[in-house]
This record gives C-alpha cells, structure tokens and sequence, in this order.
C-alpha cells in the first residue's frame, strides 16, 4: 500500500514537471513570436522611415535643382535681354552748317597759331597761302549750297558772289595803297584779301546752309 502511494506521487510530480515544462517553452516561444513581431514592426518603421527621409531628400534635392534651373533661366534671361544702354549709339545729327562751322573754327585757330614769317616775303608768302587755303574752302561751301539751295536762290547768290569778289579785291587795294611803293604793299593786299574770305565763309554758312 506505501508502495502504490510513493509511486502515485512520483508519478504525479513527473507529471507536475512535464506541465511546466511545456509552459515554460509556450511562454519562452510567445516571447519569441513577439518579439519577431516587435522586431519586424521596428523593421517597417525604420523602413517606413528611411522611406520619407529618401522621399524627403528627393523632393528637397527636386525643389533645389528647380531654384537653381530657374536661377540660371533668370541669369540667362538678364544676360539675353537687350540692356537699352548697349544699344548701338544714335546717329550724330550734327548739320552740315554745324559740321563747317565747326572745321571753319579749326582752321582759324590753326592760323593763329601758325609760326609767323620773320622777313616781309615769309609775311606776304604765309598770307598767300592763307588767302589760297580759305579761297578753297570758299568754293567748297558754295558747292555744297548748290545742292542746298533751289534755283532762285542759286541764282540769286551766284549774283551776290560775283558782286563780292569784286568787291573784296576793291577793298584790298584800298587797304595796300596805304603802303603804296612801300616793301608791305603787296603783303597788306594779299592779307586783306585772306581775312575777307575767310570772313565770307562764315557768312556763307551762317547765312544759308542747313
């Protein structure tokens, strides 16, 4: 009888030994499961993540590479567009009375300028070539008023001019007769007759150029 009881509790402790183990390896495979589930869930967090940031980062870098596109379409733009001021320079509407004018003045300052003779025949040669230098240019400006002028008032001028000449070489003579048989005769007449003409160009000009 002692010896059923003694085996009946052996049995039942095998038995008490067998059921925790088996609740400890449940409890041991459920912590398992969980924390795979746990781990798994941190997994698809942490790619969920990565996923915005790389998402984030790529809108970012998409947003920059759009600035700076529109940066360089701006620079370019700037660079491209007509600055006003670069514009090629406006046609000079100098006149052609302002253009003689202006070459008429040159040549008077040249004149007085120029190194003066120091015996009367370097005197009355540099006044021949005064009178020689603005006769020319007499003849150019009235050439030009040929283009200017209509036919009446060409005419009128030619009129005008002949009676200018004789009266320059007039005033001319009268000017060196006040040296009549002196050595400056000739010299005064030549500088007169330079200084009339030179006078007439500018009246020319003034007086009917455009």
């Amino acid at each position: 009888m002692k010896n059923n009881q003694k085996l009946l509790m052996i049995m039942f402790t095998v038995v008490l030994v067998i059921l925790a183990a088996c609740g400890n390896s449940s409890v041991k495979s459920s912590a398992k499961s969980n924390d795979q589930s746990s781990n798994s869930s941190s997994t698809q967090d942490a790619n969920g993540d990565s996923t915005n940031i790389d998402k984030n980062k790529t809108e970012n870098s998409s947003e920059d590479a759009d600035n700076t596109k529109l940066n360089n379409q701006e620079d370019t733009s700037s660079h491209t567009s007509k600055n006003p001021n670069d514009e090629e320079p406006l046609k000079s509407s100098e006149s052609k009375k302002d253009e003689y004018l202006k070459k008429l003045n040159e040549m008077e300052e040249s004149d007085r300028y120029s190194e003066a003779g120091t015996t009367t025949l370097e005197l009355e040669e540099q006044e021949a070539e005064r009178f020689k230098k603005w006769d020319v240019e007499l003849n150019k400006i009235y050439g030009v008023l040929k283009e200017q002028l209509s036919t009446e008032q060409m005419d009128k001028l030619r009129e005008e001019q002949r009676n200018w000449i004789k009266q320059r070489d007039e005033m001319a003579k009268e000017a060196s007769l006040k040296y009549k048989g002196g050595s400056t005769e000739s010299l005064e007449y030549v500088a007169t007759q330079a200084s009339l003409t030179k006078e007439r160009c500018y009246e020319l000009v003034a007086k009917y150029m455009e």
